[in-house]
């Protein structure tokens, strides 16, 4: 019995992860075919690359999504850091569960609500639709996922390091810069590499709230599919899940090296 439920978990497994990372693995071979048919085998080849550098309006693409992506990452990462904060130092305060609510509201909200209400409030105010928009709506949106893992790893925090510090004659705000925050680096380098990526791939909310000179990837790739699957949308693919794949390491590297260089819940000098 339990050899054939060990069976069925692992074929399940199988089919799970191939279900989730064998279109990926596709796609990045196809990336290298130096057939035009995106369908049709031709060899390898890198040409693809190679035109991807002459398509002028894939890369403004690519260069606007990257710079609203690290702007409106860093500042979630400031804004849900602080909000974190709140929830987890200030008690019960007045207003604490409608603040927690507004906090949450984008997780369970539907980008469609979530991006037709931005629209209105800027059409409201007046407001022109661009880069600042953009930025503005995925700082919204991914705010909350910060507000989460930052509170989470303040939940467990020791506070008996800072009440050390502070009992040495160091300020609040030294202590926090000095002591909270390289213990809770992790937590924040992970809310903005989440945050980031969710920018970056968001195409729902961009989409209301865009205007000229602002038109993200997601955007411009949608708009190049509806007309067919060009062999540099491949390419350029290619490249985010790079990209993705080293900010992923990178962050596992710098949070291993952190967790190992404590030593009696200190952080490493």
């Amino acid at each position: 019995m339990r050899r054939g439920l060990s069976a069925f978990n692992l074929t399940s497994l199988a089919l799970g992860l191939a279900f989730l990372y064998l279109p990926i693995v596709i796609l990045v071979v196809y990336s290298f075919n130096a057939s035009q048919l995106v369908t049709v085998w031709g060899g390898w080849s890198t040409r693809w690359y190679v035109a991807l550098l002459d398509d002028r309006a894939m890369l403004d693409a690519a260069a606007a999504s990257f710079g609203i992506a690290a702007t409106s990452a860093a500042a979630a990462t400031v804004l849900g850091t602080m909000a974190a904060l709140a929830l987890t130092r200030l008690g019960r305060f007045r207003g604490r569960l409608g603040f927690s609510a507004m906090i949450y509201a984008p997780l369970v909200m539907p980008e469609v609500i979530t991006g037709l209400s931005l629209l209105l409030m800027f059409v409201a105010a007046d407001i022109d639709r661009g880069f600042l928009t953009v930025t503005a709506a995925h700082t919204t949106l991914t705010m909350c996922f910060v507000t989460v893992v930052v509170q989470s790893r303040l939940a467990s925090f020791d506070r008996s390091l800072e009440e050390a510090a502070m009992d040495l004659g160091c300020p609040p705000g030294r202590t926090f810069l000095t002591v909270t925050l390289p213990l809770i680096a992790p937590a924040v380098i992970a809310g903005f590499l989440l945050a980031f990526s969710l920018s970056l791939d968001d195409l729902v909310i961009a989409s209301f709230t865009t205007g000229p000179g602002a038109t993200t990837l997601p955007m411009r790739i949608y708009s190049e599919v509806r007309l067919g699957v060009k062999p540099e949308i491949n390419a350029i693919c290619t490249i985010l899940i790079g990209a993705v794949a080293v900010a992923v390491f990178a962050a596992a590297w710098i949070s291993r090296r952190a967790a190992g260089g404590e030593v009696a819940g200190l952080p490493a000098k």
